[in-house]
């Protein structure tokens, strides 16, 4: 075996094998390798980043899957931009004076810049900023190496300031991304000024845990919005997203349309056209609201903040309020009362159109993208979905809260066709259901299948519980569950990709970069780092000293009297 090839095998099997049981295990080692000048060598699409050594290494092989839905995205909303500028052969890695600018804000070691000017044609620049000044010289690095110099400009600044600059009509960006670590909301109302009218902005965030209603206080002071514990709280973190930017901007005359919206993994990455218009911009009360969710059975229900008619005229458009709430102080299915959350978007989070098209493009480039075969199965997924029913019901759920077991899912989406409703499933969750049936329908469906079994339904339900209320009630609809020729989805029978298969333990998100802007702890608190833990170790008896002489002999005793 060769030198190189040995020193190859070597850096393999310690970026597999170094730490196997910690945070820092990488997976898809075949991908790393030291080069003849020392370099550790990741290898993503068509792109080579270089690094230091194998310690340096931050990379995550599961955010493969966003950088490349992210690249056939742009790839596909460039096609309108380029024919509009009248660029009918675009080429990759060479500038076009009317061609695309791209940028992205946050782009640490460089590797997705380098992947825009590797695999999108018909660009103009790709303008690649880092706060920090070791990741500019990495995507400097990176830039040379992979000879993509004429279109990457790396940058080391603020981004928000960056883009602030760039308001201007004439300097705006074609296409937006941030990828930042956390909350992508300190960067919002300058992204939504500098990207062009009609371009795009691709945004992910990553901060689920506050999204998905563990800290709705934290969710309001970052998005604007409550976040709620509910079983849809994946859609649900989407539609808070969407909220924030469309409120961004507004305050600009402009607003927003999803062309798509997905929750991922550890993350949701969302992808919009920016537009300016005041007049559209009154509008955005009509598509968005607030939900009310019971918290006993957890029913849920919508509010709009405003409706849009047609004015009487008939020419123009009616803005007015709207009357609510559209619950009662208490629960009618189950009597407990509502939680509130929001405001959230509630229109389509989808550009139909624009999804098959993309759908299709990807069919017809087969072997592009490693991680082509999800792609397809979460874009099926988001085109099957329907879009004129926010999030979702889950039925292990709806059958745990009433106490009966778990049948077919087939069962269900028959029920639901059989008495005339639609129903799809949802890309952010396996188990999820989305009907735009009411749920006092889901509840008799649970009443009818208690009922046609030979244990009594109430039998494992507290008086006291809300499923022992809902069953206790005699179905109000006729329910068939005879098998329907539509129940099973084409997404679900053929068995598509749509969520990540864990490659290995620790697959999730990863540790802030080393060189990120965020300064160095201070000396306290790096003194006092795991000093619980290190008094718990072993080691050296030392004696303390006495704070006082305890030698009781010296001491003269006092005299009485």
């Amino acid at each position: 075996m060769r030198l190189s090839e040995l020193r190859k095998v070597r850096i393999g099997l310690r970026l597999a094998g170094k730490m196997s049981n910690g945070r820092d295990k990488l997976c898809h080692q075949d991908r790393f390798y030291v080069d003849e000048n020392g370099w550790s060598v990741v290898k993503e699409g068509q792109a080579e980043i270089l690094f230091p050594t194998e310690k340096d290494v931050f990379y995550n092989p599961v955010q493969e899957f966003n950088r490349d839905l992210t690249i056939s995205v742009i790839r596909e909303f460039s096609k309108d931009v380029l024919s509009k500028r009248e660029i009918d052969e675009p080429q990759l890695m060479k500038t076009h004076e009317k061609g695309i600018t791209i940028l992205e804000a946050l782009a640490a070691s460089g590797l997705r810049s380098v992947r825009f000017a590797r695999e999108i044609p018909g660009l103009k620049s790709v303008l690649a900023n880092d706060w920090s000044e070791q990741a500019v010289q990495s995507i400097k690095r990176n830039v040379d190496h992979n000879k993509v110099a004429d279109v990457v400009q790396p940058r080391n600044g603020d981004a928000s300031l960056l883009m602030y600059q760039h308001k201007r009509t004439q300097d705006r960006f074609d296409v937006i991304d941030l990828d930042p670590y956390g909350s992508p909301s300190p960067f919002l109302d300058s992204a939504v000024q500098s990207v062009a009218d009609g371009g795009l902005l691709c945004v992910t965030a990553t901060d689920m845990a506050v999204l998905c209603g563990n800290a709705p206080e934290t969710c309001y002071t970052k998005y604007g919005a409550i976040s709620l514990k509910t079983k849809s709280c994946h859609e649900f973190a989407i539609r808070i997203v969407l909220q924030c930017l469309e409120a961004h901007a507004n305050r600009s005359g402009r607003y927003i349309e999803p062309l798509l919206s997905l929750s991922i993994d550890f993350y949701t990455r969302v992808f919009v056209r920016v537009h300016t218009g005041q007049a559209r911009c009154k509008e955005s009360t009509s598509k968005l609201g607030h939900v009310y969710q019971c918290t006993g059975c957890e029913a849920l229900s919508f509010q709009r903040l405003g409706k849009v008619s047609v004015h009487p005229d008939g020419k123009n458009k009616k803005y007015s309020l709207v009357t609510g709430p559209p619950v009662g102080q208490t629960c009618e299915h189950c009597g407990q009362g509502f939680h509130i959350g929001g405001p959230i978007w509630l229109n389509s989070l989808h550009n139909l159109d624009f999804v098959n098209q993309l759908l299709q493009s990807i069919e017809e480039s087969e072997g592009v993208y490693a991680t082509e075969e999800r792609m397809k199965g979460m874009l099926t997924m988001a085109l099957e979905e329907l879009q004129d029913s926010p999030l979702y019901y889950e039925i292990p759920r709806l059958t745990n809260i009433v106490k009966q077991s778990q049948e077919k899912l087939t069962m269900y989406t028959s029920a639901l066709l059989n008495a005339g409703y639609r129903f799809s499933l949802s890309h952010a969750n396996r188990h999820a259901v989305k009907t735009d049936a009411p749920i006092s329908f889901l509840w008799d469906i649970m009443r009818t299948q208690g009922r046609d079994g030979t244990k009594d339904p109430l039998k494992n339900l507290s008086e006291s519980s809300p499923g022992y209320r809902i069953m206790s009630q005699e179905p109000s609809s006729k329910i068939s569950f005879e098998p329907h020729p539509d129940a099973n989805p084409r997404s679900r029978e053929a068995n598509l990709k749509r969520f990540q298969v864990n490659p290995e333990a620790n697959w999730g998100p990863k540790a802030r970069a080393k060189t990120s802007f965020i300064p160095d702890k201070p000396e306290k608190q790096s003194r006092n780092q795991d000093k619980h833990k290190k008094r718990l170790q072993p080691g050296p008896v030392t004696v303390k000293k006495p704070k006082c002489d305890t030698d009781r002999s010296s001491i003269e005793p006092l005299e009485e009297g």
